[in-house]
């Protein structure tokens, strides 16, 4: 009779427990807020030791970071055959993700966290704006081979401008306008197109 396989020690590092660990995250960023929650909490409500979280995670910033990440749709990049249906379509999928009660929830922590700890701020530049920003420049690069826009605009910068007015108009809601054409309007300008 053969004897059984024996499991090798420690938990598995299953895919259930990772789902259960940024489960638990965004419950508790959504429930206290960031500075308020901790590893230890976060282990507790998914059911999991804090080594199994530490054994992914090096932070707080950054658990917290990809636990934002997780709940969003798969980033893809527009390819409309124009500039400005890949701007929309870059626009609506923005409205879609921040016009949640998580999404704004999000918005909040993520300014007034990033504007005092620089950890927070880079693991989520990194890993959330960074490929954002990337995708940008694909859009805008196409654009210049169509002859749509100038070919020495820098789409980095147009990125970091449209970011601000987003941040902007979602805190204050300084127009009555819809937000995506608010959005929308701005681009134009900064473009010098006038819309349409």
């Amino acid at each position: 009779m053969s004897k059984p396989v024996k499991s090798p020690p420690g938990r598995p590092r299953s895919a259930q427990s990772h789902q259960a660990i940024l489960q638990a995250a965004l419950e508790l960023l959504a429930e206290v807020g960031f500075e308020r929650m901790s590893i230890d909490a976060i282990a507790a409500r998914a059911g999991v030791g804090k080594p199994t979280i530490y054994r992914r995670y090096k932070s707080k910033e950054e658990l917290v970071a990809d636990a934002i990440e997780s709940c969003r749709q798969e980033y893809i990049v527009p390819d409309t055959g124009s500039l400005w249906g890949d701007i929309d379509a870059l626009i609506n999928s923005a409205a879609q993700i921040t016009f949640t009660p998580l999404g704004r929830q999000t918005v909040a922590m993520m300014i007034s966290t990033a504007s005092s700890n620089p950890q927070f701020a880079q693991v989520y530049w990194t890993k959330y704006l960074q490929p954002r920003r990337q995708a940008f420049a694909v859009v805008f690069e196409r654009a210049k081979l169509r002859n749509e826009i100038q070919a020495d605009l820098d789409s980095d910068l147009v990125f970091d401008l449209i970011s601000g007015i987003m941040l902007y108009a979602l805190v204050f809601q300084a127009t009555t306008e819809p937000w995506e054409g608010y959005i929308r309007r701005t681009l134009h300008l900064l473009l010098r197109e006038p819309p349409s």
